[in-house]
């Protein structure tokens, strides 16, 4: 036994103090070298030079999301906003005060990666033209790794200037676009969209803000004046802000609102005639800014017709939704990969915690629906990018596509979220690990641009009642998987007899009004049928070519488990379900062969 008190000392410093039982995380890992699923399908879905230009983009962006980005948004979600209403002279020169870890995130976000601008003009990234909306998204995907919060300044800027660019008459574009497209911050103008108020969230024709004609300025531009109170704007302080107003006398109803662009300051540098009246105490993204506007008698330029605002709307909003999709993939992704570390690198009762059974089955509870997100990704951004340029059927599918996405990725984005907090146990709950973020962040999807009922309403009525986008989709989906030679034609009936039975359910509830209950059902169903489809080809695709099959036997868990009757009493086990799930949770690549003897 040592003697003094400064022997005992020593002794107890060379005792382990536990640290190195804490199962580490990803944070310093580079999010874009450690994704070969996001790899793997950018060698599918993009041309070879336009995927070998943006390979080193997205590796330094993988990077910085993995450590210096995620170390700023721990930072910033610490740190909110504060508003100010009055300056010292007691003049209602309301601004908001952001942490510099926020400004620094914008910068990357803004000026250095262009995300507001890439998909709107050539020059961003180095690219002779815009970011084909694989890129686009690619660059969403790999930042909201690191940061969801700031993604809503980006998306709205992004639809904002996708709205002036395709509605705004010569005068206005010639008045706002070039700075809303700069990476320049002396120049650059950033957007954002008002709707919610009061009176009407989802019902947005309820609307109350009122716009009064003021006339054509000398520049050209038509202006009004707006009347009212938005109650839910996110980036408040936004330079230019997109939002629908009935004008005076027009009628009532979503057919009589104009959708207008307000400017934050007048062009003699003034402020505009609104306030905002206080910030938004909020669950998630509490890094942005999130306000309350009072307008009086605000400048507002109009956008397109002013007796077609809401449908103007509709196209930011679909773009939005879109977004949405993507970031609920991100962050599934970012859940996936501190789940699967966790499990690793923690023991208990002298194993890995990934080695016992429950867990595995936990783990993939949260890999199926991140995999799927991932798909739809692809496939949609690769269908917007055929829309893009004019193909007709390409526009008819991504109308039906958006919705189902938006639908489903959002709603599984939250018990993915808490799923992966529960693997990492008491340590996810606590705010210096990212899990805790990530479940309250993952909330905000179900919410922003349609609630779950708004959307499967949406996929239900408007794109399989009115455009029977359902067999628009079945049929892309069937062109792509059924030339494949590496698919069994045993499994491709299978995947042929599911999409049928999805697309007859869905005209189903469709054709009658008593099964609207069903419509959140039938817009899953879609989803499921979809990604179904999709992991096939993927994964066959990817086999045949000497490369991981693994997604070829994803599909098959999403046929059994989401679209097929359980009895959860059964004691059955399916024997290759077992023998799926231990090549899935291991990161060697699988064998097309293999994949194909398990899914046949």
């Amino acid at each position: 036994m040592p003697d003094t008190m400064s022997e005992r000392t020593r002794d107890m410093n060379k005792v382990p103090h536990g640290a190195h039982h804490i199962a580490p995380d990803v944070h310093g890992q580079n999010f874009y070298a450690i994704d070969r699923q996001f790899q793997d399908l950018m060698s599918l879905y993009l041309e070879p030079g336009l995927r070998a230009a943006m390979t080193p983009h997205f590796d330094r962006l993988g990077a910085l999301a993995g450590g210096h980005l995620d170390d700023l948004a721990m930072t910033a979600d610490k740190h909110p906003p504060v508003l100010h209403a009055r300056d010292r002279f007691g003049r209602d020169e309301d601004w908001i005060d952001y942490h510099p870890a926020y400004r620094e995130m914008e910068k990357i976000a803004f000026e250095d990666y262009g995300m507001h601008a890439m998909s709107h003009r050539a020059g961003v990234l180095g690219l002779n033209k815009p970011a084909h909306p694989l890129v686009k998204y690619g660059i969403t995907y790999l930042f909201v790794q690191g940061e969801f919060g700031l993604m809503c300044p980006v998306s709205v800027s992004d639809t904002s200037n996708f709205i002036i660019k395709r509605y705004g008459s010569d005068a206005l574009k010639k008045l706002l676009l070039d700075r809303l497209l700069s990476q320049d911050p002396a120049t650059m103008l950033k957007g954002t969209q008002f709707m919610t108020e009061k009176a009407g969230g989802s019902d947005v024709g309820a609307l109350e803000t009122e716009a009064e004609y003021v006339g054509v300025g000398p520049d050209g531009v038509e202006r009004w004046k707006l009347y009212g109170q938005k109650w839910f704007c996110s980036h408040a302080d936004a330079d230019v802000a997109v939002l629908l107003a009935r004008p005076r006398g027009a009628a009532p109803g979503t057919r009589g609102l104009g959708l207008f662009a307000m400017p934050r300051r007048l062009e003699d540098g003034s402020r505009n005639s609104y306030r905002i009246v206080r910030l938004k105490d909020k669950l998630g993204t509490r890094s942005m800014a999130s306000g309350e506007i009072v307008l009086d008698g605000a400048i507002a330029y109009a956008v397109g017709d002013v007796g077609r605002g809401f449908k103007q709307m509709m196209e930011q909003v679909n773009l939005s939704r879109l977004s949405h999709g993507v970031r609920a993939a991100s962050m599934m992704r970012r859940c996936l990969n501190e789940a699967l570390a966790a499990a690793r690198g923690r023991r208990a009762f002298g194993h890995a915690t990934s080695e016992y059974p429950l867990l595995r089955r936990q783990l993939m509870k949260i890999m199926l629906p991140t995999e799927q997100a991932l798909s739809m990704y692809a496939f949609s951004a690769d269908t917007m990018g055929r829309a893009d340029k004019g193909d007709k059927e390409a526009t008819n599918l991504l109308r039906i596509l958006t919705p189902v996405y938006k639908f489903r990725a959002c709603r599984d984005n939250i018990p993915v979220a808490s799923a992966a907090l529960e693997v990492k146990g008491g340590l996810g709950y606590i705010e210096e690990w990212v899990t805790a973020r990530l479940v309250r962040d993952a909330q905000i999807g179900t919410l922003w641009e349609g609630t779950s009922n708004i959307n499967a309403l949406d996929v239900v009525q408007r794109a399989v009642g009115k455009s029977g986008g359902h067999k628009t989709l079945s049929a892309a989906l069937k062109a792509k998987y059924e030339p494949s030679g590496a698919l069994p034609g045993q499994y491709k009936g299978l995947l042929g007899a599911t999409l049928d039975r999805v697309e007859r359910f869905a005209e189903a509830v469709a054709s009658d009004p008593k099964h609207e209950k069903r419509s959140r059902l039938a817009a899953g169903a879609l989803y499921h049928a979809t990604t179904a489809a999709l992991l096939a080809w993927e994964g066959a695709t990817l086999g045949a070519q000497g490369g991981d099959a693994r997604r070829l036997l994803l599909s098959r868990l999403v046929i059994e488990h989401r679209l097929s009757p359980q009895d959860p009493l059964s004691l059955n086990e399916s024997p290759w379900e077992q023998e799926a799930m231990d090549l899935l949770l291991d990161d060697a690549p699988v064998p097309l062969a293999k994949a194909v003897a398990l899914v046949g």
